[in-house]
């Protein structure tokens, strides 16, 4: 049986603590603190998963340049007290660095059983086929 290497189990934890904290950052009104601690969850969750190599190739992808220039920015304004700005530049930079990867999850989504029936609706569905395409990349 396979089982995952114990730094990645932790990435998984961190970067799902990191979401967690983002999201409850701004819920609770951009909120500068959380936003701050989960990004810094979220990022070194993500150096665990993938390898400190495999992190730096892939945020100095030539075509993915824009998308780390504006996350790393989003995250700069997070840390110097402009929370609202830094989390929108930030979501920018996390479509164009993480948009191939959306078909791929809206296709699980549709799959789990409350979530995928919301976004089987005909007016979601249709939505969403426009926003990610009707083929997934594999």
């Amino acid at each position: 049986m396979w089982a995952a290497r114990p730094e990645r189990q932790i990435g998984v934890g961190l970067t799902a603590f990191g979401i967690f904290f983002m999201l409850l950052g701004i819920l609770l009104f951009f909120d500068g603190g959380f936003l701050a601690i989960g990004n810094i969850l979220f990022l070194s969750g993500l150096a665990l998963i993938l390898g400190p190599v495999k992190t730096v190739v892939f945020f100095t992808r030539p075509e993915k340049a824009r998308g780390t220039v504006l996350f790393f920015l989003g995250v700069v304004l997070v840390f110097v007290r402009w929370p609202f700005v830094g989390i929108c530049v930030e979501l920018i930079g996390i479509v164009d660095l993480f948009g191939d990867f959306l078909p791929v999850v809206v296709g699980f989504l549709r799959k789990v059983p409350i979530v995928g029936a919301v976004l089987n609706l005909p007016g979601i569905s249709h939505a969403l086929d426009r926003i990610v395409g009707k083929k997934l990349p594999v």
